[in-house]
């Protein structure tokens, strides 16, 4: 039931209807964990209540079970995004976000951040597979990453790319480590010490793998730059 405590208590999830109002962001479902029955009680009652909801690391089956349960419910293999979105929502969306991968790998883990750019209002610039290995692929496209008010930067590997872009741009670059790699990239750890070690200004790094993070900060960012 919801209560004049800013939430509404469901008994085994209490849902933060007041985020909105003190961050300018709704609650996001993590949806890994979560037994199906709560999963699928969670997305129907903030669909009900606010009229979407938004679910990272959903597996294919919990998708299914809450596609079968919930009008308008989508989801992506890819990134694991299991939303139910206003359909006239891209219409409304400002800034711009350049999310840039190393390599093709990095995809599910930009794709995280691409996507909660987008639910949160914001564009999402897709340009994928420009690591330092070719460099020129990298360059051919900075006039556009300049544009952008903030880039989000996925590597693995040596996780090199955001120091090379954060030598190329003015606007913020958020750095995602991704545990892709060979045995001593340590699940990530190899790429993120590049990541928080580097000698570019204006770089900042999230957890490992943590797109969806990297997204909420782009889509922060971009809001400002464009009150």
């Amino acid at each position: 039931m919801t209560n004049n405590c800013g939430f509404d208590d469901m008994g085994f999830a209490k849902l933060d209807t007041d985020r909105v109002e003190r961050s300018g962001f709704p609650e996001v479902i993590f949806c890994a964990g979560k037994p199906d029955d709560y999963l699928v009680s969670i997305f129907k009652r903030m669909t009900e209540t606010q009229g979407k909801a938004f679910g990272t690391r959903a597996s294919a089956e919990q998708a299914q079970l809450v596609m079968s349960s919930v009008p308008g419910a989508e989801y992506d293999p890819i990134s694991k995004i299991l939303k139910v979105e206003d359909p006239d929502a891209a219409s409304g969306r400002k800034g711009l976000v350049a999310v840039c991968t190393a390599g093709t790998a990095d995809i599910p883990v930009a794709e995280e951040a691409a996507q909660t750019v987008e639910y949160f209002g914001a564009n999402a610039e897709r340009i994928y597979d420009v690591g330092v290995s070719g460099i020129h692929r990298l360059l051919a496209k900075s006039d556009r990453i300049r544009e952008a008010d903030c880039v989000i930067a996925v590597a693995g590997m040596e996780g090199a790319l955001p120091s090379v872009i954060g030598g190329l741009v003015r606007n913020p670059v958020i750095a995602v480590p991704t545990s892709v790699g060979y045995g001593a990239n340590l699940g990530g750890i190899s790429a993120l010490l590049t990541m928080i070690n580097s000698c570019a200004n204006g770089i900042a790094v999230v957890n490992i793998d943590n797109g969806y993070g990297a997204g909420y900060i782009a889509t922060q960012i971009t809001r400002l730059a464009n009150r």
